[in-house]
């Protein structure tokens, strides 16, 4: 393996040449290793990755699948799809290969996620469940559409949890009457709550507006994009879909 001790430094680095999807031969080179068996790994993990190879491990395919989706999918949505994936499904398939994940192996997942707690001791909530799960079923979809996946055991196994719980609750127009009538104070926070319950818009996307969004003598606010803050770094995209234009 072209792994090498750097003598000046006393660590380990890599040093190979592979060739890239348009056929050109490139050199690849990473240092600081603090051992041999740490740059023999990363040179393994890199070279599984770029072959798309189904012996990766499921904590290696995550990255290709997140490396592929990212151009795709909004920022914001990636990073939420990130966090579980990272949080729920890698650390108890990280170490199997993605072609050895089975559908028994699925159903021990799913027990031992329904057996988790919040925080505070509550289990998580069935509508929560259903979205970890469909985390797991995308990232090996995409391993079946595109890296040659016989089959997707977490389609085969089925969801666990439901969307059914989920509950949406409104004031009525007595009860936001009673409540804006206690932010009359603060005249900023009370245009924007008039905005946001009239409207029925998003909080990002109230956040978003400019001056040049709202024509008084019309009397319409333009809704067509919305705000985000993510990672320290506030930016606007499109707002979450078509219909909230």
């Amino acid at each position: 393996m072209p792994v090498y001790k750097d003598g000046k430094r006393g660590t380990w680095y890599v040093r190979f040449k592979q060739k890239d999807w348009t056929g050109k031969t490139k050199d690849v080179w990473k240092r600081g290793f603090s051992s041999k068996r740490e740059a023999s790994k990363w040179e393994l993990d890199y070279k599984s990755k770029q072959s798309g190879s189904l012996d990766m491990t499921m904590e290696q395919f995550v990255d290709v699948y997140i490396e592929d989706r990212r151009n795709r999918i909004k920022e914001s949505t990636m990073a939420t799809k990130e966090n579980i994936i990272r949080k729920h499904i890698v650390p108890y398939f990280g170490y199997k290969k993605i072609s050895e994940i089975t559908a028994s192996d699925v159903i021990k997942w799913q027990n031992e996620i329904m057996e988790k707690s919040n925080r505070n001791g509550t289990k998580l909530t069935k509508s929560f469940l259903k979205t970890i799960h469909n985390q797991l079923s995308a990232v090996m979809n995409h391993a079946v559409r595109y890296y040659g996946l016989a089959k997707n055991p977490a389609q085969i196994v089925g969801n666990m949890g439901t969307d059914k719980e989920v509950k949406t609750s409104f004031w009525t127009v007595e009860q936001y009457r009673r409540f804006a009538e206690e932010m009359l104070s603060d005249p900023v926070y009370y245009i924007c709550f008039e905005i946001l319950y009239w409207c029925g818009i998003r909080e990002g996307e109230l956040l978003a507006l400019t001056p040049k969004d709202i024509d008084l003598r019309e009397k319409t606010i333009h809704i067509n994009k919305t705000f985000h803050h993510l990672n320290g770094r506030d930016f606007v995209t499109e707002p979450k879909t078509r219909k909230s234009k």
